[in-house]
């Protein structure tokens, strides 16, 4: 079961002493101003003689929006070339396609309430009827996501070969609701690109979906599910999950004390990276490698002592005899020392998958506010914008900015530096 890893402190809630504040700042001049006039003088019958004498004292600044729709004509106009005598008209922009059509920044705000805010395709009719004065259909918003995803392809592409190029990639895959049916969610992501895909298969066929990890070649961080075991990579194991188990067995079995001891091994090998990069060293020294690697096999020792493997017993079930999950934890920790430690060994690792994790939470949040996903192709143009926001964000670009750039053809607009 996971456990949260945040442990208690003696500090208050909210902003700590020395943190660096944010607020409202101004960014140009007022648009207008408003003199507020003492109100012991509105109704003073000395006040034409003396409102001329009136000076500015405190000023104050408002922020705020106002929300208007705009209506803008496209005339195509006809001329008769001298030349060759022919009729020639202008052509329309790309996406003025009909009689009356929705702006950009209509097209964009509903996808950027659709997909970074989570907001249902009904709350989504609703706002835009209530705020915008826009009688929009459901169909309509479907249409504009479908539209998005279908004009950012070149830029998944791009995507997808960068990830392919990265040293490191993380993976991970959540379940979610697609037609009253739990189908999956995977991902591959670097710290600078995100790139999400379905699949009906949880496993590797479904991982294979995404066309990265048949061709990847870098170092693969996971949460070691046993799909991930069948690519041929350099494999990672994130260790926030081992925290977590640890931290399962301490609560319900207290007396297995070489959990507590494997914790708090993996926290100050984590904390000594930490201090290794801090000062600017990109490796650690053959000291601190050869004295974890001997703790790690110590406790190791100690945990199957107290966790012997069974004896193979007479019986009618065939197989292997059951080991408990305690002892199945003590098993992996053995066999893949190498990569539990990898974040150690090579500092481009991170010490869990928190990437991945990160870049599928939102998969967990559009669930809880819709419900589920009507069909499999809402799920994936869903999953296709999400790669491309996620990735402008990650390149520090605005979201709607972003989604703006689309519908307006700067499509390469989230990945430029």
């Amino acid at each position: 079961k996971n456990r949260s890893l945040r442990g208690k402190t003696d500090k208050n809630q909210g902003g700590q002493e020395g943190h660096q504040g944010h607020g409202l700042e101004l960014t140009g001049e007022p648009d207008k101003t408003v003199k507020v006039i003492p109100e012991r003088c509105q109704h003073c019958p000395h006040w034409e003689k003396c409102k001329g004498k009136l000076c500015p004292g405190e000023k104050r600044y408002v922020v705020d929006v106002k929300i208007e729709q705009t209506l803008t004509e496209y005339c195509s106009m006809k001329i008769q070339c001298p030349m060759d005598n022919s009729q020639l008209k202008g052509d329309f922009p790309e996406n003025v396609n009909g009689y009356i059509s929705y702006g950009s920044n209509i097209s964009s705000f509903l996808v950027a309430l659709n997909t970074v805010g989570a907001v249902s395709t009904d709350r989504v009719k609703e706002i835009a009827g209530s705020i915008l004065n826009l009688p929009i259909s459901k169909g309509t918003i479907v249409s504009m996501v479908s539209r998005f995803s279908e004009k950012i392809q070149p830029v998944l592409a791009v995507i997808r070969e960068r990830i392919l190029g990265s040293p490191v990639v993380n993976a991970d895959e959540t379940g979610t609701r697609v037609d009253g049916k739990t189908q999956w969610v995977h991902c591959t992501v670097t710290p600078l690109y995100t790139l999400l895909g379905f699949s009906q298969k949880r496993g590797s066929k479904g991982m294979k979906g995404l066309g990265v990890l048949p061709f990847f070649k870098g170092i693969l961080q996971h949460d070691c599910w046993a799909s991930y075991w069948k690519f041929d990579v350099e494999h990672a194991i994130c260790c926030a999950h081992l925290l977590r188990e640890l931290n399962g067995i301490l609560e319900n079995h207290p007396e297995q004390k070489w959990a507590e001891h494997f914790k708090i091994l993996l926290l100050n090998m984590k904390k000594t990276k930490d201090v290794c990069i801090s000062n600017g060293e990109t490796c650690a020294n053959r000291h601190y490698l050869e004295m974890y690697s001997k703790q790690y096999d110590d406790i190791l020792k100690e945990a199957y002592e107290i966790n012997p493997l069974p004896l193979a017993e007479k019986s009618k079930k065939r197989g292997r005899p059951k080991k408990g999950k305690i002892l199945a934890l003590i098993e992996r920790l053995n066999k893949y020392k190498g990569e539990v430690c990898l974040f150690f060994t090579n500092f481009r690792v991170e010490f869990d998958n928190n990437q991945a994790e990160r870049d599928l939470r939102m998969i967990k949040v559009k669930t809880k506010v819709s419900g589920c996903f009507r069909s499999e192709e809402g799920i994936r143009d869903y999953l296709d914008a999400m790669s491309y926001i996620g990735t402008a964000k990650k390149h520090g670009k605005n979201a709607f900015q972003a989604i703006l750039n689309v519908f307006e053809n700067n499509l390469f607009y989230a990945i430029e530096n």
